[in-house]
């Protein structure tokens, strides 16, 4: 009996270590011809609708994932510092009275580095992993 106590244990406390390392870091990330700084507060203004240049005046278009995929909810914490259902309240009360929408949403880290490294305008958030250098990382998390 206590073997299987401590083989239940252990399988818990690695299934906790392995899901909390299913990525190595959230990174945001844009075209490396864009040459503007950016910091959280800039990212998360733009990201939320607030903004939608970047410092130097040119235009900034956020590119997002899919809701269901562990990064944006590191993103939604970390950076926006939000939960998913205040995303969502947010967004659908922007969408409402047609003040904003969210940024388009892309099916995964590919898919934005491959947004991001064909459009100067672009910036999206990806794991650290999924980083080549056809884009340049802004911010690490």
């Amino acid at each position: 009996m206590k073997k299987c106590k401590g083989l239940y244990l252990l399988s818990i406390i690695s299934v906790l270590l392995f899901s909390s390392f299913s990525h190595a870091g959230l990174v945001v990330i844009v075209n490396p011809g864009n040459a503007n700084q950016l910091d959280q507060g800039a990212v998360k203004r733009i990201f939320l609708g607030k903004q939608a240049e970047y410092p130097d005046g040119s235009e900034a278009v956020p590119y997002g994932q899919e809701d269901e995929s562990a990064i944006v909810e590191d993103f939604n914490n970390k950076v926006l510092e939000r939960s998913a259902n205040q995303m969502k309240a947010y967004w659908s009360k922007l969408i409402f009275t047609g003040k904003g929408s969210p940024p388009e949403k892309l099916a995964n880290d590919a898919a934005v580095v491959s947004k991001v490294a064909g459009d100067v305008k672009a910036i999206g958030f990806v794991d650290s992993q999924s980083v080549n250098d056809s884009v340049k990382v802004v911010l690490s998390f």
